[in-house]
């Protein structure tokens, strides 16, 4: 089963905060607010361990801060909390809830090929991270690359990407966007480093326009030797 078709835009793509209100220099609500002044217009809720109530009551405050941008906030579990967007992990549930929006965490093929209707997935680790342990040795650009070969869906990398060439090599991989939990979280100014981060996302994504009098690789003229 393919994925249900969702309208261009709707899958998350350029920076995509995941929180973690445990390594975050200040209140997560802040951290993220930075985040998205600096362009970031995704958001991962994590924070599995709070209460239901609170959890959802600071999902309603991040919606707010992003809905000022139009972004949108995802919910790690299978609850959307009052929501309609949710991130799964690799070990379930199957099948995937019918939500808006659904993405799956993965960490190798045989995890991307049991996908059936989510969106998108997050491959990782792609580089060390001390967030996503127990998964294997980090897979480096050309795992990411060789994953995103066979993932029927959009794929986010994850792990250990924190600086603007990372990113770009992410998306040179194939990568629709980069999920991006301790330079933010950690950031002295998160505005700053997510408006850096996604800099490069949009660098990365936007084609190179020739320069003048260059030829096309393909134009008769680039080559020495006539027709």
């Amino acid at each position: 089963m393919t994925p249900e078709r969702v309208p261009p835009g709707a899958v998350p793509s350029g920076v995509v905060v995941l929180t973690d209100r445990r390594v975050a220099r200040g209140a997560l609500d802040q951290v993220v607010a930075g985040a998205v002044a600096g362009g970031a217009r995704w958001v991962v809720l994590r924070e599995k361990d709070l209460p239901r109530a609170e959890r959802a009551a600071l999902a309603a405050d991040l919606r707010s801060i992003l809905a000022d941008v139009a972004g949108t906030l995802i919910v790690a579990g299978p609850d959307p909390l009052d929501g309609d967007a949710v991130h799964l992990p690799a070990a379930g549930p199957y099948p995937p809830p019918t939500h808006r929006l659904v993405g799956r965490s993965c960490h190798n093929g045989t995890e991307l090929n049991r996908l059936t209707t989510e969106h998108y997935a997050t491959v990782s680790p792609v580089h060390p991270t001390g967030t996503k342990p127990g998964y294997g040795p980090p897979l480096g650009t050309k795992g990411l690359h060789e994953l995103i070969q066979v993932s029927p869906t959009p794929v986010l990398a994850l792990g250990g990407v924190e600086t603007p060439e990372q990113v770009t090599a992410c998306i040179q991989a194939g990568a629709a966007g980069v999920a991006v939990l301790g330079a933010l979280m950690r950031a002295k100014d998160p505005t700053r480093t997510a408006a850096s981060l996604t800099r490069a996302f949009q660098e990365a994504v936007t084609p190179k326009p020739l320069k003048p009098g260059a030829e096309s690789a393909r134009s008769p003229t680039a080559t020495k030797e006539g027709p």
